[in-house]
């Protein structure tokens, strides 16, 4: 049995403690001829943008520095988040914002050879359970809150 609906300010609220909670997302992105790659990668949620880390070297990193644009799931397929956005490419990260990523993703990229950071900035953010919620699933469009 289906069951009923969520409201939006309920799918954000439980949009929010996925992000807040889970550890890995997909990652999708594209090299320049479009060829599409798709990755698990950990992440960290800091209430506003998400911040993962790769290798410099693999496609991922490489299509972020070329385009830019992303595309990210958690949850299962009967409770998905779907984000899309822009990455930046950072310096590094602060000591704090290291720890909290290790600590939070059991992951230090700090620690290896020549991993990247990268912040992400959700433009759009949608969820849903099952096809009763499809109609109201987005949360987020152009980086604004719809509930």
């Amino acid at each position: 049995m289906t069951p009923p609906a969520r409201s939006l300010q309920e799918r954000r609220k439980d949009t929010l403690h996925r992000l807040e909670h889970d550890i890995d997302a997909w990652v999708a992105t594209a090299d320049p001829d479009g060829t599409p790659y798709l990755v698990p990668l950990s992440f960290l949620w800091d209430g506003e943008t998400l911040l993962i880390s790769t290798a410099a070297a693999n496609p991922t990193a490489r299509n972020l520095r070329a385009g830019g644009r992303v595309r990210l799931t958690a949850g299962p397929t009967r409770d998905v988040v779907l984000i899309e956005g822009t990455a930046e490419l950072l310096d590094g990260v602060g000591d704090e914002v290291g720890d909290a990523f290790a600590e939070k993703t059991g992951f230090d990229p700090r620690k290896g050879r020549n991993y990247l950071y990268f912040r992400i900035r959700p433009l759009q953010i949608q969820a849903w359970r099952e096809a009763n919620e499809l109609a109201g699933r987005d949360l987020m469009l152009d980086g604004v809150w719809q509930a």
